[in-house]
């Protein structure tokens, strides 16, 4: 009797053993299942993940300035060392340094000429930040798109084998063609989330720089009007 149970388990144990092997697949695997519908989900992924990376180090590396770039050009401009205070803007790229140094080659004309030359920069310079956020932004909700695609083509292509195959239909093919089918909407998915968030962290990020921008600006604008 207990020989009968350990042979049992044995067969039970092999067989989940093959099924698990059989379950189990690399994801290049997965992705070939899912056709040629996969070349273009996966281009749009790499896409995505370049875009969010060259975008996320060009807005930290756009957000960062001198803690004191402010104070100084306060001091060159109370000074009246405008040419310093130039030199100064020049020695940076970033943003900021950008639109203050539009508005110190304006100083002399009225304030509204200056506030509309760094506006009008800062307009550049936000522009510069955005870009590639578009595509990313497409990447979002077109990869889920061509995923659902992908997805009904190969429920087409399932049924029409199953009524090809006549009476002699096998719960397997319908079985593979579904999960086939169903591998590219998962990919879709997959890369329009992850596109979705990376595009609402940069624009986050964005937001967080345009803040700074106009903060300067107004402190800049602030000091042309104090009594010299």
């Amino acid at each position: 009797m207990n020989l009968l149970i350990f042979l049992q388990a044995s067969v039970a144990d092999t067989a989940a053993a093959d099924m698990a092997g059989e379950i189990r697949m690399s994801y290049w695997e997965l992705a070939m299942k899912g056709g040629w519908v996969m070349v273009p989900i996966i281009l749009l992924s790499v896409i995505a993940v370049y875009i969010f990376f060259e975008r996320f180090f060009a807005i930290k590396k756009a957000s960062q300035i001198d803690t004191n770039f402010m104070n100084r050009i306060r001091d060159y401009i109370h000074d009246g060392k405008v040419d310093n205070a130039l030199t100064l803007c020049q020695s940076y790229v970033n943003p900021t340094a950008r639109m203050i140094e539009k508005g110190i080659q304006r100083i002399g004309r009225p304030l509204e000429d200056i506030n509309g030359a760094i506006e009008n920069t800062g307009k550049l310079e936000i522009y510069k930040l955005e870009k590639g956020l578009p595509t990313l932004a497409t990447v979002a909700g077109g990869a889920p798109m061509i995923g659902f695609l992908g997805t009904v083509m190969g429920m087409i292509r399932a049924f029409y084998d199953m009524s090809m195959a006549g009476n002699n239909v096998d719960i397997s093919l319908l079985s593979n063609g579904i999960y086939t089918a169903l591998i590219t909407t998962v990919a879709g998915l997959i890369v329009g989330i992850v596109a979705y968030f990376a595009y609402n962290i940069l624009v986050a990020r964005v937001e967080k720089v345009v803040n700074k921008l106009e903060a300067n600006t107004t402190e800049f604008l602030d000091l042309l009007n104090e009594p010299a």
